[in-house]
């Protein structure tokens, strides 16, 4: 099998995803770092989103993980960011002070395709005869759609620049970090040993699959008032294979410009840092 890769990574002052391609081994990977809510820079100017993808792909690619499974391997990640932390005088009870990071991975083989995943981090499969698999799910989408219905509250109220939605919505935002690793809320690389019960992980046959897309939610479309992100990776996959991946990321970035304050799609930060790994598998 012939595997054909392209990556696409926006950028930024501190673009807080970061991209695993090992091809050498089959191993690809996107993570999305989450700034911490509670104020740090690292001793460059890091923040720890920033911190927290790097730290999780370095550990990814380390050689003594040679045979273990990828729900392993992000254990290991989780392990490698709680002792970077702990380094760095982080807090492990306080949520928001967590550098965290979602991720998604794929181990490609002759016959199988290993895949694990948290958060929001995604993957689809692409088939020979034209159907679109999500193999993931948003475990983030309904914490989402909570902080949007606050954000939204805020701009029925008469809020209008983007400083006072986010201090509006702040208390919402908080909330859903308390959530990391928790019954009812998603999984995420945050250090938090619980971690290890919310990695997702399988295995899919190699037959007739021609290709994977593996995206960070930088990739979501903006979405109009009520609608949520939790289809959108279907969306998202389909668009991507008909429009190409980085003109689909150039129009998304083009939407988020028409509304800079994020009034007419909810949603708290303008532009979320866009990420993705094109995998292509032939004969």
């Amino acid at each position: 099998m012939r595997i054909t890769v392209e990556t696409m990574q926006g950028v930024g002052d501190w673009n807080e995803d970061a991209i695993v391609s090992e091809e050498r081994i089959g191993l690809f990977g996107v993570l999305d770092g989450a700034t911490s809510l509670a104020p740090y820079r690292g001793p460059g100017g890091e923040t720890g989103g920033y911190l927290a993808a790097r730290h999780a792909a370095e550990a990814c690619r380390d050689e003594a993980l040679a045979g273990a499974s990828l729900h392993e391997m992000l254990t290991f990640a989780n392990a490698r960011l709680r002792g970077a932390m702990a380094d760095a005088g982080i807090a492990p009870d306080v949520p928001e002070a967590l550098w965290s990071a979602c991720a998604a991975f794929v181990r490609v083989g002759p016959a199988w395709i290993e895949y694990a995943q948290l958060g929001d981090c995604m993957i689809a499969v692409y088939y020979a005869d034209g159907t679109i698999r999500i193999l993931t799910h948003d475990q983030l989408a309904h914490v989402d759609d909570r902080t949007k219905a606050v954000w939204l509250a805020g701009v029925a109220a008469g809020l209008r620049t983007k400083a006072e939605l986010w201090d509006h919505t702040r208390g919402q935002i908080v909330a859903g970090r308390a959530l990391a690793n928790r019954r009812g809320g998603y999984g995420v690389l945050n250090g938090d040993p619980a971690c290890a019960d919310f990695v997702e992980s399988g295995r899919i046959s190699t037959s007739n699959v021609e290709g994977l897309l593996l995206f960070t939610d930088g990739l979501y479309m903006p979405k109009p008032p009520g609608e949520s992100d939790k289809d959108s990776a279907a969306e998202i996959a389909a668009l991507v294979r008909e429009m190409g991946l980085r003109p689909y990321m150039e129009w998304v970035a083009e939407l988020e410009d028409t509304d800079p304050d994020c009034t007419r799609f909810p949603r708290v930060k303008k532009s979320d840092d866009k990420t993705a790994v094109w995998i292509s598998l032939a004969p």
